[in-house]
C-alpha cells in the first residue's frame, strides 16, 4: 500500500485538526476529527475488498519482432460477486486500465507490450494496482501469468541474395494460379472474361459451346537462405536480415526455405511457414 499526494494532505489536514481540537478543547473539532478518521478506515475497508482475487489471461499476437511494441488483450476475471472498480494491470512496460467488472463476469482491455531481445521468453506475472474507492492509497498485490512469448529478430532490410546453384535441388517448384504465360493446365466453359485467343475452337466447335484453355502460371523457383552467407556485423545483426528476406519473399509469393548451419527448412510459401521460419530464426542459437 502507498499514500497519494491527495492521501497525504488528507493526513496532515486531519493531524493539523488534531492538534486544533487538543489546544482548544473544542468538540466540534473532535467530531470532525472522527469523522474523518472514520472515512479514512472505512475507505481502507473497501479498498482492500476491492483487489479481491480476480484471474488474468493475456492473448498475445502470434508475430511479435524485437524492439518493436504490440498490441495484446488482457483478460481479467473477476471470481467475486460483486463488482470491482479501478484496477489497473501492468505487465512489462505496459498497463490496462479495467474501470468496471461485474460479479462473476470477465473484462478485456488492450495493452501495448515491448520486448527487446528475440528468443524464446516467459511473462512470470503481473502488478495487480487500485485506487478505489478515493485517491488515497494505492493497494496492490501480484498476480502469477506465466505465459510463454517467442520473440521474432526485428527485421533489418538486406539485399536480396543472388539465386545459388543447387536451389533447384532443394524444393519443389511452386504453381502460382492461373496466367497467360504457363502451359495449357485443362479445358473449361468460356465466363465471358477470357481473352478470344484462349477459346479452343476446335473443341468448342465440337462440342456446340464455347471451350477456352486454362493455363498454369509459370512456376516460380524456390529460395533458400543461408544464414552464413547473409552480411551483418555478428549473429544478431544475420538473423534480422534473415527475418526481412523471409518476410519479403513470402509477401512476393516466392517460395522461400532457410538453411541454419547444418539445419535445412524447406522452402514453402504459407503463413503458417513463414511463422517456422521466424520462430526457428527466433530460437536460434539459444538451444
Amino acid at each position: 500500500m502507498k499514500l497519494t499526494p491527495a492521501g497525504i494532505l488528507y493526513i496532515l489536514l486531519t493531524l493539523l485538526l488534531g492538534f486544533g481540537a487538543v489546544n482548544t478543547g473544542n468538540n466540534l473539532l473532535y467530531l470532525l476529527i472522527s469523522a474523518l478518521l472514520g472515512f479514512m478506515a472505512v475507505s481502507g475497508f473497501l479498498g482492500k475488498g476491492n483487489l479481491g482475487r480476480p484471474h488474468i489471461h493475456l492473448l498475445l499476437p502470434d508475430e511479435i519482432y524485437a524492439g518493436r511494441p504490440v498490441t495484446a488483450r488482457l483478460r481479467l476475471r473477476n471470481d467475486k460477486r460483486l463488482p470491482v472498480f479501478l484496477l489497473r494491470v501492468r505487465i512489462l512496460d505496459g498497463s490496462a486500465l479495467f474501470l468496471v467488472v461485474g460479479g462473476r463476469e470477465t473484462a478485456e482491455a488492450e495493452i501495448s507490450l515491448g520486448f527487446p531481445a528475440r528468443g524464446r521468453q516467459t511473462i512470470d506475472g503481473a502488478r495487480l494496482s487500485s485506487i478505489f474507492p478515493v485517491n488515497f492509497f494505492v493497494r496492490s498485490r501480484n498476480l502469477p501469468l506465466d505465459q510463454p512469448v517467442l520473440v521474432f529478430p526485428a527485421p533489418r532490410p538486406v539485399p536480396l541474395p543472388e539465386a545459388a546453384g543447387d536451389e533447384r535441388r532443394l524444393g519443389e517448384k511452386v504453381v502460382s494460379g492461373r496466367g497467360p504465360q504457363g502451359e495449357p493446365a485443362q479445358i473449361a466453359d468460356y465466363r465471358g472474361g477470357e481473352p478470344l485467343k484462349l477459346i479452343h475452337w476446335k473443341l468448342s466447335a465440337r462440342t456446340g459451346r464455347l471451350l477456352v484453355k486454362e493455363l498454369a502460371a509459370t512456376a516460380v523457383e524456390p529460395v533458400v537462405i543461408d544464414l552464413d552467407q547473409l552480411p551483418g556485423r555478428g549473429l544478431e545483426e544475420r538473423l534480422q536480415g534473415a527475418a526481412y528476406l523471409v518476410n519479403r519473399y513470402v509477401r512476393a509469393e516466392r517460395p522461400v526455405g532457410l538453411r541454419l548451419g547444418g539445419r535445412l527448412l524447406r522452402p514453402g510459401l504459407t503463413r503458417a511457414h513463414r511463422l517456422r521460419l521466424l520462430a526457428a530464426l527466433g530460437n536460434h542459437g539459444q538451444d
